[in-house]
């Protein structure tokens, strides 16, 4: 029986690595390699604890490897995460396409191709149609602005209260 067990180790490595295909942690390929590992020991006439041994020994060992070298390579020179969506709004520059309403000034900022729901940032004066700001901050679905100034004329013939609404 101890001769066959090395099947279940490559069986169940198999089983992980094409696993990791269906998921997005990139953590299954690694707990993969470790069982086939084990399922190699096995083969060698290693016991069950070194079976065991390397298995774990391989799959923890090339897991922190791994996010050490993702950390490294995926995140920005200071050790600041990489931002997508949301998180990368504050700073860019946007357009306003409707003018500020409302009691809370609310009007709408496009910003890379999308609409936003934008607010003026403490201290600033209504949203102007054709108006360039830059994102301040984000908060919920909303965004916070300061003026950067008025683009030129032929842009104010662009937006129309059709586009804008």
């Amino acid at each position: 029986m101890e001769n066959l067990v090395w099947i279940a180790w490559a069986v169940l490595g198999v089983v992980l690595v094409i696993a990791e295909i269906f998921t997005s942690g990139f953590v299954l390929l690694w707990f993969g390699i470790g069982a086939l590992v084990a399922a190699f020991v096995g083969v060698l006439g290693g016991g069950y604890a070194l079976q065991f041994l390397s298995f774990f020994a391989v799959s923890i060992v090339l897991t922190v490897l791994s996010r050490t070298i993702f950390n490294k390579y995926f995140t920005l020179g200071g050790g600041e995460a990489f931002k997508t969506g949301m998180d990368s709004l504050p700073g860019k520059v946007g357009i306003v396409v409707a003018e500020s309403t409302g009691a809370l000034g609310e009007g709408a900022v496009k910003v890379y191709g999308s609409t936003w729901t934008a607010y003026p940032a403490e201290g600033e004066a209504p949203l102007e149609l054709a108006e360039q700001v830059v994102v301040e901050s984000v908060r919920g679905a909303s965004i916070y602005v300061r003026r950067v100034g008025r683009l030129p004329g032929w842009r104010d013939s662009a937006l129309t209260e059709g586009e804008a609404g």
